[in-house]
């Protein structure tokens, strides 16, 4: 099976198919850099992340550009509330929200532009579009005509006689359905010239820019999160297609983090900021657990649910810490198994992915116990191989963070050794020795749990 995808303007599931052979091509909305990046923000980079290390798998190249916007009403608004400078306020949240996307161990984009560097490129597309009879100045603003092009509407599904835009409507606006490319200025406001005066680009027409230029009239992949739908994607489409471009072949949108099953976000006041959770978890845990549900699932946050997916992360890093323990470093081109691959190219299924990786886990425990090291570490580089597509290789995490690791990986080595003393001692039915080390760690606050896995340990304040 080829990798297929479910595209939401075709309510569809459809094969993938590069428009340039060996190149794939993803643009994906960035960060309304207003405030503290929750996890609500950042599922949408990791979900596309996982996607990008899967295409790299098969295609040479893989171009993702996600987009900052660093001008927005909103921006403003919290800029002039906090008494500080626009840009100032959004070069700040800009800088957090990169900080998250690293500490969560996303790749960089092949390109991450601002909106405020592409003014020209928005008038161009403005240009274009009046020129064609899809827009139309007024009083300094610009609106896109929505009734100018019979196809608005594809990507949503919404009827024209239903459509809200959420503006307000502004002085010289045709038709209420219309929506705003550029904004007139204001007083106190930024504002850059353009043939119908100064103002400020509207939220839509910055994307259309962004992604026309660094991929392309016609590219791959638009990807974000389910309430872009409408009308931030539909009005992209629209505006694209209007000026000429084929713009986006495949859209892919990922479901959204609830907490008491309402989707998060800063105006509900039910946000939970990545600075706060990882320093409760470890970042790798917290990708784990954003990243095993299927991205067009809904997540809804629970610290149960989080701490069970630590628990189930540690198995794995627990495996492979054994192995390398056992027989030496292990390295992370193992064979991906079958049913890896077939989810994660059933839609990206990382679920039957995720339980793969444990089924790998399984069997590698299980040949340590007989100690057959081969097998234990062909296992061990296949569940690397694994993990790093999702991004959550134990030991690549290892290698790479800061974050006092480095002394939890020492703690490490030296618990598995008491652990491989353990099971040898049950190995020999030598029941008292092997409690006696346990107690033995547990005095100094470690817990062990015997799981189908093998061995479990924890820090008890953990």
């Amino acid at each position: 099976m080829s990798l297929h995808l479910y595209d939401t303007a075709s309510r569809s599931m459809r094969a993938f198919l590069p428009q340039v052979s060996g190149t794939a091509s993803i643009y994906v909305c960035g960060a309304t850099v207003q405030g503290v990046p929750h996890i609500g923000h950042v599922r949408s980079g990791l979900n596309f992340d996982v996607l990008r290390r899967w295409l790299g798998r098969t295609y040479a190249d893989v171009r993702l550009v996600r987009n900052v916007t660093d001008i927005d009403d909103k921006i403003l608004a919290k800029a002039a509330d906090h008494g500080r400078p626009w840009w100032e306020w959004a070069y700040q949240h800009e800088r957090e929200f990169e900080d998250a996307y690293t500490a969560l161990g996303c790749l960089p984009p092949s390109y991450a532009p601002r909106a405020t560097g592409h003014v020209s490129q928005m008038v161009d597309l403005m240009q274009r579009l009046v020129d064609r009879g899809h827009a139309y100045a007024a009083r300094g603003d610009v609106y896109f005509s929505v009734t100018s092009f019979p196809e608005y509407g594809a990507l949503s599904g919404q009827k024209l006689d239903d459509v809200h835009q959420g503006e307000t409507t502004g002085r010289g606006k045709r038709d209420p359905r219309d929506f705003t490319l550029w904004k007139a200025a204001k007083p106190g406001e930024p504002s850059w010239p353009t043939p119908w005066g100064p103002g400020r680009p509207g939220w839509h027409l910055e994307c259309s820019a962004m992604a026309t230029t660094y991929l392309g009239g016609t590219f791959d992949i638009h990807g974000g999160g389910i309430d872009l739908i409408f009308p931030h994607h539909e009005n992209e489409q629209a505006q694209s297609r209007a000026a000429g471009d084929g713009f986006s072949r495949y859209w892919m949108h990922n479901a959204w983090v609830t907490l008491s099953g309402e989707k998060m976000s800063k105006s509900l006041g039910n946000t939970v900021a990545i600075p706060e959770l990882l320093k409760q978890v470890r970042a790798a845990e917290l990708r784990y657990y954003l990243v095993g549900p299927h991205y067009r699932s809904t997540i809804e946050f629970s610290r149960e649910a989080l701490d069970d997916a630590v628990s189930a992360y540690r198995r794995i890093e627990s495996f492979l810490r054994r192995v390398v323990e056992r027989t030496g470093s292990i390295g992370e081109e193992g064979v991906l198994s079958e049913a890896f691959t077939a989810s994660m190219d059933d839609d990206m299924g990382t679920p039957g992915a995720v339980a793969a990786i444990h089924k790998r886990v399984r069997e590698g425990n299980t040949a340590l116990e007989a100690a057959d090291d081969l097998t234990a570490r062909a296992a061990a580089e296949s569940v690397r191989a694994m993990a790093g597509v999702l991004g959550v290789d134990p030991l690549t995490w290892t290698d790479n963070t800061t974050d006092g690791t480095g002394s939890r990986q020492a703690l490490a080595t030296l618990v598995e050794h008491v652990l491989e003393e353990r099971v040898k001692a049950r190995q020999d039915r030598d029941f008292a020795k092997a409690d006696a080390l346990r107690d033995h760690l547990l005095l100094a606050g470690i817990a062990v749990e015997d799981t189908p896995d093998g061995p479990l340990w924890t820090l008890k304040d953990d």
